[in-house]
């Protein structure tokens, strides 16, 4: 008895195989489908974690390691770590009167320069915003200031603020008025700072403002126009609800930043010691840090004022962050 075979069955149990597979086939589809999923999973936080490593390993390391050694107290003589003495670091810094002014004199500071700064910068982004011949030429003039080094910009400004010999008091000599003392009167060395800061830093947030108001939709424009909304109404009412996460991105940086400040209030200094003046009238905390760990090697002490000032900085950034979203949502309403 012959055996006839169909060519068709054949055929289709062939291409069936294949797809049942055989243990190893099936094994390695689900490794690989296990594969596929890891990397779905794994990939966006291996690619954003080269930053948190860096950060780690110079920002968060020594964070937590000024915090260890604001526990300890420092053997100026040999340079070694002395004896644990706790929170005594931070008691001699909260009750030093130094200190006290330093923390007064850096609030001063960032309330004559961080809330000028933005509401400038804010008008001068919704001007750039505009339709204006040579508009990208105007766009980097504003961003000038920034380019020039602190030293460069503190010897210009220094030739305004000199106390005898100053653009601003020549100036004010010439009309019979009294001449200011830029470095000895407190509150006016503050005004002279928050300059060179406001000077530095206002073009920069403008063109950050501007980047943000470019990408509001010009449809919202056209349905408040035709609401009757002019542009007044329209910068109250669309440009700021719309550019809210920027406003607060620029306000929590430029308290960190003006909460830190260091450079212009060291280089504006013209005593020997350069602490701030004579008297500490416009020494910052930032300063006291620097002065009590570099130059009276107080690591300590410093210690402890960094981390005081950190967690001033932290929490006016979320008091800032509070505000801000508060304010944008009223005017919305």
């Amino acid at each position: 008895m012959s055996t006839h075979t169909d060519p068709s069955v054949g055929a289709t149990a062939t291409a069936a195989a294949p797809a049942g597979g055989s243990a190893p086939d099936r094994r390695r589809l689900i490794r690989r489908h296990r594969r596929s999923r890891w990397d779905l999973k794994l990939s966006p936080y291996l690619y954003i974690s080269p930053f948190f490593l860096l950060f780690a390993v110079v920002g968060l390391y020594p964070l937590l390691y000024t915090g260890y050694l604001s526990l300890f107290d420092w053997n100026r003589a040999y340079y070694v770590r002395g004896e644990f003495v706790g929170l005594d670091n931070y008691e001699f810094v909260l009750t030093d009167p130094v200190f006290q002014k330093s923390l007064v004199n850096t609030f001063s500071i960032f309330v004559m320069s961080s809330i000028p700064q933005v509401v400038v910068a804010v008008a001068v982004a919704a001007m750039l915003d505009r339709r204006l011949r040579a508009s990208t030429w105007w766009r980097m003039s504003v961003l000038l200031p920034f380019v020039v080094a602190p030293t460069a910009a503190v010897l210009i400004f220094g030739s305004l603020f000199a106390d005898q010999y100053g653009l601003i008091n020549q100036a004010l000599d010439a009309m019979g008025l009294d001449k200011i003392r830029w470095h000895v009167d407190r509150w006016w060395s503050h005004l002279a700072i928050a300059g060179m800061v406001n000077w530095r830093w206002t073009g920069y947030n403008a063109l950050i403002f501007l980047a943000a108001m470019q990408a509001v939709p010009r449809d919202l424009y056209e349905a408040a126009s035709l609401d009757g909304a002019g542009r007044v109404r329209q910068f109250f009412s669309v440009t700021l609800p719309m550019i809210r996460p920027t406003m607060i991105f620029v306000i929590i940086t430029s308290t960190i930043g003006g909460l830190q400040i260091f450079t212009e209030p060291r280089l504006f200094d013209d005593t020997p010691n350069r602490e701030g003046g004579p008297d500490h009238q416009y020494m910052t905390s930032t300063l006291y840090i620097y002065v009590k760990g570099i130059e009276d090697q107080f690591y300590g002490r410093a210690s402890a004022a960094a981390w005081v000032l950190f967690l001033v900085i932290v929490t006016i950034a979320l008091l800032n962050f509070a505000i801000t979203r508060w304010a944008t949502r009223r005017s919305v309403a």
